[in-house]
């Protein structure tokens, strides 16, 4: 209920949230819920599944769904890790582990199929990440403004380092994923390409993040598989 799992036969050694930035996609929800579930349980971690959800039709912003996931994630419990997690990818190895890394934010996507398994450029921190409470804190949070899809990636990358942080990958045997509804055809035709940075992130990241989070709530509703929490 809620998306919430403890294990019954032992105490759990990390405590994860999983914060999904999502809007229209039933079909790889769906997905994602059947494949993670036991996936998790299989790892014996205490974990909440959170869905964030935006109203509306205007662009998508999932870096600041993403900061609203963790804001309202951190009133249910004190997380060990924030895992944060494309709808559309579903993990291939049971050994990649979903805690953080104790010293720096981790990169949890390493090897996905649309990528050939590998990493597209060399800063590349989308897909899955997982960073601790206070990582996400010290680099505060991902940033506002970025509506519509691509970019905001590099932007926390390179904030990551900014707050004297590095980023580190789960090795690409572990870290492989496998993209929903992927069309190799396409691909061919249209070679992935990097989206630009369209922000000075140098000068902006002390200014837009968590200090400057605005939304509205709507609701946070319990489901059978997730906890859903709708925002405007």
């Amino acid at each position: 209920p809620g998306g919430h799992y403890r294990p019954p036969h032992c105490f759990a050694r990390y405590k994860s949230a999983i914060l999904v930035a999502y809007r229209n996609q039933e079909k790889y929800l769906r997905h994602l819920l059947y494949y993670i579930h036991p996936f998790l349980q299989r790892q014996q971690l205490s974990y909440t599944i959170y869905l964030i959800q935006q109203v509306g039709t205007g662009s998508f912003n999932r870096a600041k769904l993403l900061n609203v996931g963790v804001r309202e994630a951190m009133k249910d419990e004190e997380w060990d890790c924030l895992v944060l997690h494309d709808v559309d990818l579903v993990p291939e190895n049971d050994y990649n582990l979903y805690i953080c890394d104790e010293y720096y934010p981790k990169h949890m996507a390493s090897a996905m199929d649309k990528f050939q398994y590998t990493l597209p450029y060399k800063s590349f921190f989308g897909g899955v990440s997982a960073l601790t409470p206070e990582h996400y804190m010290k680099m505060n949070g991902f940033p506002n403004t970025y509506w519509g899809d691509g970019g905001e990636t590099d932007d926390i990358a390179t904030r990551i380092h900014l707050a004297g942080m590095k980023i580190v990958r789960t090795s690409p045997h572990l870290g492989r994923y496998r993209v929903m509804d992927y069309n190799e055809e396409t691909e061919i035709q249209e070679p992935w390409r990097r989206p630009p940075s369209r922000h000075n992130t140098r000068k902006t990241w002390k200014a837009d993040g968590m200090n400057t989070l605005q939304f509205r709530l709507l609701s946070r509703t319990k489901h059978p598989l997730y906890t859903k929490i709708t925002v405007d």
